[in-house]
């Protein structure tokens, strides 16, 4: 749901380019293009951008606030 800090494999940080990545490729740059650029060059931190799915904005719509509960 929400970009790693570090690759999983070789414990780089990554989190940090997350949000230039994804403006860029919205842009409709090509996703290669952009990770050569924001220096990401290994394969196992390139596959968690290639594949990441972010899911938060979509989640957030079934969440319910405490307020709404009734609990406060």
């Amino acid at each position: 749901m929400i970009i790693p800090v570090r690759c999983f494999t070789c414990g780089k940080v990554i989190a940090d380019k997350w949000d230039q990545f994804r403006a860029d490729v919205a842009k409709g740059e090509n996703p290669a293009v952009v990770l050569d650029r924001l220096n990401v060059k290994r394969y196992c931190c390139r596959r968690i951008f290639l594949s990441h799915v972010d899911l938060v904005e979509d989640v957030l719509q079934f969440s319910v606030s405490a307020n709404e509960e009734g609990k406060i």
